[in-house]
């Protein structure tokens, strides 16, 4: 997976927990601010962050409980929104990104929900979605989740490699219509088994609805979801575009649950256009 050379810094959150970071680019040009989903790390951005980095002063933090980022072991450390909101906020200020375009995978969408009821939009650009979820917990309605949705798979949290590595492997085939390449799929189920299984389970233990976040946004949105994404159903991409006062939904065709790998020149393409569009806009 081609993303270059980038710094790495470890940023202290408000309780202590240290997030992993990498920044590429020239900090004199736009921010955008890569938030993964769940049980990957910054690495799956590899193939944006190669085609935008010579553009855009790009920063990717790796989630609490995820990648090189420090993992509590107390659920509370990923059930408390304000905890991730002030994660975010805390990658934004040590980073000085300035009015930032966040951009979250599936999961991302949670903690960028959480970041825009605990801090509001007024710091922030823009937010760009790829696959995102709308809830977890109780707060999730049926028609949210497809198939192959990571709540379905109970193999997927449990300590037992024997187990889990399967589901992990089987998890990672599901998020894209096609086949990846040998080395990213490999490079993808290895960072999925970064995140131990006591932070998976914590990660759906909260009930959390993100419409009231994202229908209080003032900034534009984008959302970007494959028509062939069996992970999170198509469906919940365009209602999370329709909330939004601003949104607007932009459809793949045929593309599943990761199109910034399945279609990352159009990916880069997309989100580049609505960066400059937004940049018109009055701050």
């Amino acid at each position: 997976m081609e993303g270059g050379q980038m710094s790495a810094l470890m940023i202290p959150s408000r309780d202590g927990t240290r997030i992993a970071t990498y920044a590429a680019g020239d900090p004199g040009n736009p921010a955008l601010l890569l938030i993964h989903g769940w049980a990957q790390q910054s690495l799956c951005w590899a193939p944006l962050i190669g085609r935008l980095k010579d553009r855009f002063h790009i920063v990717a933090m790796d989630l609490r409980g995820h990648g090189a980022s420090d993992k509590p072991e107390d659920p509370a450390a990923y059930t408390d929104t304000s905890l991730w909101g002030d994660d975010v906020a805390t990658v934004i200020a040590a980073h000085d990104l300035g009015r930032v375009t966040l951009v979250g995978w599936s999961y991302g969408s949670r903690v960028i929900a959480a970041y825009l009821a605990t801090h509001g939009d007024d710091a922030i650009a823009g937010v760009a979605l790829a696959g995102g979820i709308l809830a977890i917990g109780a707060a999730r309605e049926d028609w949210m989740a497809g198939p192959a949705s990571p709540a379905l798979d109970r193999d997927l949290y449990t300590a037992d490699l024997t187990r889990a590595l399967p589901a992990t492997a089987r998890f990672v085939a599901a998020c894209t219509a096609a086949p990846l390449d040998r080395l990213t799929y490999g490079q993808m189920v290895g960072a999925n088994m970064l995140c131990p299984a006591h932070v998976r389970r914590a990660l759906f233990a909260a009930d959390v609805d993100m419409r009231p976040a994202y229908a209080a946004m003032s900034c534009p949105g984008l959302v970007i979801h494959g028509t062939a994404d069996t992970v999170v159903a198509p469906a919940t991409g365009k209602a999370a575009a329709e909330v939004m006062p601003k949104g607007r939904f932009l459809p793949y065709e045929g593309i599943g649950h990761a199109p910034f790998l399945e279609a990352p020149d159009r990916f880069a393409a997309d989100l580049a256009a609505f960066t400059r569009t937004i940049s018109k806009e009055p701050a």
